[in-house]
């Protein structure tokens, strides 16, 4: 489940990137100077993000403290998926589409201007969940505007009484003008009333376990064939096309 889930999002990264291969782009940063366009007070951590490739390119040592993992290597974008609230992993794939779209509108001089922020919580390493604070900036496109790196900031901001996920903002640098508290786009729900089996439930759970065919028939005492079955059933009847979809809408209705 954690594979797919995470190539689906891949295909977002690799969209903003628009998949470029070049790797002999002059990369300067300027941290200093980013990371005052973006800090925000409380424990935070920085990353350096690479589109190109979906892959964290730098993590810095304080998200042993946000985080209680070990070691910044542990923080990757695979960790990251897997330890953001179920209910609010619609939210980040929802906004993470949005930014896509944004992104790859804007006038190619436009791309290094603009701060992306919003919020989401994430499961620290003792299973408590605190609330993050995302901001991001592009410092590295190409000539026709695809973002090729990009550093954000997680500051934790767990002490905020605010809805969780409720507003994504793109907020303009040098001039360029903001759009605040924009509204999620429209995610497809899965009607109140169970429309799936007995053993359809029972296969539908173990999916969202991380479960593969092959486990979930042993466990129930069923064919593989069977339960492929099953989970052909459970996308036609929620007019879906894959399990990452048909778990997306389930977390959004909890």
């Amino acid at each position: 489940m954690t594979i797919i889930k995470f190539d689906d999002f891949k295909k977002k990264w690799y969209e903003i990137a628009r998949y470029t291969n070049d790797n002999n782009f002059t990369f300067e940063l300027e941290v200093h100077k980013k990371l005052l366009n973006i800090f925000h007070v409380g424990d935070h951590y920085y990353y350096i993000f690479n589109c190109a490739n979906a892959e964290m390119e730098y993590v810095s040592q304080s998200v042993r403290q946000v985080l209680g993992i070990d070691t910044p290597e542990e923080f990757t974008i695979e960790y990251l998926l897997t330890i953001i609230h179920p209910q609010d992993l619609p939210y980040f794939y929802d906004f993470e589409d949005r930014v896509t779209k944004f992104f790859n509108e804007l006038p190619p001089d436009k791309v290094l201007k603009y701060k992306v922020s919003y919020d989401y919580r994430m499961r620290r390493k003792d299973g408590s969940y605190i609330r993050i604070l995302q901001q991001v900036v592009t410092i590295q496109s190409d000539d026709n505007g695809a973002v090729i790196r990009v550093m954000g900031v997680h500051t934790d901001i767990t002490h905020l009484n605010k809805p969780v996920g409720s507003s994504l903002s793109f907020i303009g640098m040098d001039g360029e003008p903001s759009y605040y508290n924009v509204t999620e786009s429209k995610v497809a729900v899965i009607p109140q009333k169970s429309i799936f089996t007995k053993r359809e439930r029972q296969v539908l759970e173990r999916l969202m376990q991380g479960k593969t065919s092959a486990q979930i028939a042993k466990e129930l005492f069923i064919a593989k064939q069977t339960v492929d079955g099953h989970r052909k059933n459970l996308l036609k009847k929620t007019d879906t096309s894959s399990t990452v979809e048909l778990t997306i809408k389930l977390m959004q209705q909890g």
